[in-house]
C-alpha cells in the first residue's frame, strides 16, 4: 500500500481538499491518503517547506506527496516531480522544493510533461493526482517527467552573520497554531558560532538571554507552583525542528494573547542575536 500526503494553501471552507482526495480515490484506490496540513497561508513557500521538511521524514520511504501552494502552471512555474531522500514530491518549481532540501541534493527531477493531453484550471487535481497514482503504481518518472537540471530558489530566507561574527540577524518563518513564533536560526549554526560567548535575543522590544531546550526546563518545578515563573512566561527555546522559536508558556491566542500578538512579531520580522 503507498501512501500519498497533501500539503495545501486551501483550508476548509471550499470543496477543494474533497475533490482532490476523491480524485485520488478512483485514481489510486488502493493507496492511503493523508493530510500534512491544509492551512498553509497563502502562496507562502517558506511555511510550507518548513511544515513539509519536518514532516516528510516521518513517512515509510516511498512516499509520495503533493504539494498544492502556488501551483499555478506558467513559465516561470513549471509542475515538477522531485526524488529525495526515498520520497516522492509533486508541485510547482516555485522555490519550496529547494527550501526542503537546504544544502543537501536531490536524487533526481524532472519536469512533468503530461499537460499536453490534460486541459486543466485545476492542476493539484487534474496533474498531481495523475502523477501521484502513476507512482504509486510503481511507475517511473520518466513517463510523466523528463529531466530538468535545477530547482528554482527562494533566496533571503537564511540568517545573515556580520564580518565580525558578533551578530546575527534572522526571520520569522512560521506562526503555529498556538501563536509561537519559528526563526531561521538554527541550532547547530548557532551553538558554532557562540561557542561560549554570552547572548542577547532582540525580537522588537522583548529580549532573551537564554534558550532552553524545551519547556518543562523553562519552569523550575522546584518551586511552589503558586511562586513560580509559569503561565504567560517568555521563553526562547529550541524546537523539536532545531530552529530558534519564541513563546509564550501555556499561552492562548484567542483570551490572552501569544507570542506573535503580545510581542509584536509577524511572519518576515527580524530576530537579531548579538553575541557579548
Amino acid at each position: 500500500m503507498s501512501i500519498i500526503t497533501l500539503t495545501t494553501d486551501f483550508g476548509h471552507k471550499d470543496y477543494f481538499v474533497s475533490v482532490i482526495k476523491a480524485a485520488l480515490l478512483q485514481e489510486a484506490p488502493s493507496a492511503k491518503v493523508i493530510d500534512i496540513s491544509h492551512e498553509i497561508s497563502p502562496f507562502n513557500h517558506t511555511e510550507a517547506a518548513y511544515i513539509l521538511k519536518n514532516a516528510y521524514a516521518n513517512f515509510p520511504k516511498g512516499s509520495i506527496h503533493i504539494v498544492g501552494v502556488d501551483s499555478e502552471l506558467t513559465p516561470e512555474n513549471e509542475h515538477v516531480v522531485m526524488r529525495y531522500d526515498g520520497h516522492f514530491f509533486i508541485g510547482a518549481n516555485n522555490g519550496i522544493f529547494a527550501l526542503i532540501l537546504e544544502d543537501r541534493k536531490y536524487e533526481r527531477i524532472g519536469e512533468i510533461n503530461i499537460h499536453n493531453t490534460i486541459v486543466s484550471s485545476f492542476p493539484v487535481l487534474d496533474v498531481f493526482v495523475k502523477v501521484a497514482a502513476h507512482l504509486s503504481r510503481n511507475g517511473t518518472m520518466d513517463v510523466v517527467a523528463k529531466p530538468l537540471t535545477n530547482l528554482k530558489e527562494v533566496v533571503g530566507i537564511r540568517p545573515v552573520i556580520n564580518d565580525t561574527k558578533t551578530q546575527v540577524i534572522g526571520s520569522v518563518i512560521y506562526i503555529d497554531n498556538f501563536g509561537n513564533v519559528v526563526t531561521n536560526i538554527r541550532k547547530k549554526e548557532f551553538l558554532e558560532l557562540q561557542k561560549t560567548r554570552a547572548f542577547t535575543i532582540y525580537a522588537r522590544t522583548v529580549k532573551f538571554n537564554t534558550i532552553y531546550n524545551s519547556y518543562t526546563e523553562a519552569i523550575n518545578f522546584n518551586v511552589p507552583r503558586e511562586k513560580r515563573e509559569e503561565e504567560g512566561k517568555k521563553i526562547a527555546l529550541w524546537n523539536a525542528a532545531g530552529h530558534l522559536e519564541l513563546c509564550i508558556y501555556k499561552s492562548n491566542p484567542s483570551k490572552v494573547g501569544s507570542a506573535k500578538s503580545l510581542f509584536g512579531l509577524d511572519f518576515r520580522t527580524t530576530i537579531t542575536i548579538e553575541f557579548n
